[in-house]
């Protein structure tokens, strides 16, 4: 019904830069709000960024303000995650959502959900 697959991960050292992608591939769904969590080993899923349809509604987790930077392209159904002045404890699993509708920064508010891309900032 609706696939969801990031590429982009990959090892940086601290102050790095990185560029998540997530292809999205549905026939059925409208997808209105993208959204992009992380989860960091023995840590709970955290809201990173989320953007809505026509990209004029932004939100950033305080932690990733001024940061990171989340884009969409509705032509080629891919929203981005430029990650820019990374840290050590951003090192975590990101991962792609998607939604239909609008919600929030809570992990169960959205309906897809890609496969995950490790992210690891080195000291």
């Amino acid at each position: 019904q609706v696939q969801l697959v990031e590429s982009g991960g990959g090892l940086v050292q601290t102050g790095g830069s990185l560029r998540l992608s997530c292809a999205v591939s549905t026939r059925t769904v409208n997808i209105h709000t993208m959204g992009w969590f992380r989860q960091a080993p023995g840590k709970e899923q955290e809201f990173v960024a989320a953007i809505s349809e026509t990209g004029g509604n932004l939100d950033y987790a305080d932690s990733v303000k001024g940061r990171f930077t989340i884009s969409r392209d509705n032509a080629m159904n891919t929203v981005f995650l430029q990650m820019n002045s990374l840290k050590p404890e951003d090192t975590a699993v990101y991962y792609c959502a998607a939604d239909s509708g609008f919600p929030g920064r809570y992990f169960y508010e959205y309906a897809y959900w890609g496969q995950g891309t490790q992210v690891t900032v080195s000291s």
